[in-house]
């Protein structure tokens, strides 16, 4: 119960953050700011769509990945039990 409290403080805080993480760097910032004055203000927006979904794929990955990899073991988990429990039964009987 305290690991779900936990994961999903941090995940409010990082939630509360979201405005800071739209970010740019100077070569990109630099880059907007040129088309800016060009009169196409839509480059930014899709530069900053761009940078989240950098920074948020490899993240999703891992937890795809780790919750494939809990599924697995909580599955070999309930067969080993259900041999134990079988092995037990045969030798009561």
């Amino acid at each position: 119960m305290k690991k779900i409290l936990a994961i999903s403080g941090l995940l409010i805080l990082f939630l509360m953050n979201a405005g800071d993480a739209m970010a740019q760097c100077a070569m990109c910032r630099g880059s907007v700011e040129s088309s800016m004055g060009n009169g196409r203000n839509n480059v930014g927006v899709g530069l900053n769509t761009g940078i989240m979904f950098l920074f948020v794929m490899p993240y999703l990955l891992v937890a795809v990945i780790g919750y494939l990899w809990y599924r697995n073991s909580k599955r070999a988990q309930q067969e080993r039990h259900f041999v134990a429990t079988r092995v037990k039964q045969a030798y009561q009987g």
